[in-house]
């Protein structure tokens, strides 16, 4: 265990020597180096399940928080390892020229990964802080994410259903939520909505995270049941977000969810027919440039 932890329920004293505060910086570097990009609240969970933080929200505030600013402000944390899906910027996409157009074009190229495969997937995820943290699997798959912050609303949902209709396909969806009262109960509402909006879908829906086996598995940290809750009275045992998965594990999971339902043979040889064409783009591009 760090030298930062001690006996009792605990593990950092209210008062913290400068000493133990860089300590403490520099394993909260480490950390986010490890699993970046990460969102604050998975590097919370993290320090929490290597003893050097207690599980408690005046600890991910005042600890996690404020260290991981001043390391970013400091220069020390890059910007970039701390994901932050909730915040866009809204602009056209514009050139300064055709010829800035078409190099974009060779370096931005890809082929439908799944129009010649006999699924369609999409990955649905409750926390949109965590949305950066899964689109580099679910970018390489070329597979739609989904956001739901919390229980979609019935407009989203209606739009997802509708996309959906047109799949003549077996539809795929992987889940990823919290293991609470309301979270639990989105996977049912989501399904009930999406299978009355578009009945003539053959809709399969896979709950990825998180599970009670990998809470049984994992042992993540758990928080109290909010009791406010009004879905807690039939839930039993304590809370588990989603964010509380292990980064490598979680990203696992969503490819594991992915490429089962991959024809690998189709897949190979989309990429030799998507390489050769990006070669004739490239020499396009190069004879319209000279």
């Amino acid at each position: 265990m760090n030298d930062l932890a001690v006996n009792g329920t605990s593990p950092i004293r209210a008062r913290r020597t400068k000493a133990e505060i860089e300590l403490l910086e520099e394993t909260l570097l480490d950390i986010v180096e490890e699993i970046q990009p990460a969102t604050v609240r998975q590097v919370f969970y993290q320090a929490v399940s290597r003893g050097l933080i207690p599980k408690t929200e005046a600890a991910y505030k005042s600890i996690v928080c404020r260290l991981l600013a001043r390391l970013r402000r400091g220069g020390q944390l890059p910007y970039r390892w701390i994901a932050d899906n909730t915040r866009w910027m809204r602009k056209p996409t514009t050139y300064k020229g055709m010829e800035q157009m078409l190099a974009d074009s060779v370096a931005l190229y890809r082929r439908d990964l799944w129009a010649d495969q006999d699924a369609y997937v999409e990955v649905w995820l409750e926390k949109d802080a965590l949305a950066g943290v899964i689109y580099p699997v679910t970018g390489q798959w070329d597979v739609p994410l989904m956001v739901t912050r919390g229980y979609p609303s019935l407009t989203f949902v209606a739009s997802a259903a509708e996309a959906m209709s047109y799949e003549e396909r077996p539809v795929f969806i992987c889940y990823l939520g919290d293991h609470d009262p309301s979270g639990v109960d989105i996977p049912r509402d989501l399904q009930a909505k999406l299978r009355e909006m578009a009945p003539e879908i053959d809709l399969s829906f896979e709950v990825i995270a998180v599970t009670p086996e990998q809470i049984d598995n994992m042992g993540p940290p758990t928080r109290p049941t909010k009791k406010g809750d009004s879905r807690s009275a039939s839930f039993f045992g304590e809370s588990v977000e989603v964010d509380a998965i292990p980064p490598h594990r979680l990203l696992a999971l969503v490819n594991e969810c992915i490429v089962k339902h991959l024809d690998v043979e189709r897949y190979n040889n989309l990429q030799r027919i998507e390489s050769i064409e990006r070669q004739t783009l490239a020499q396009f591009v190069a004879w319209w440039s000279s």
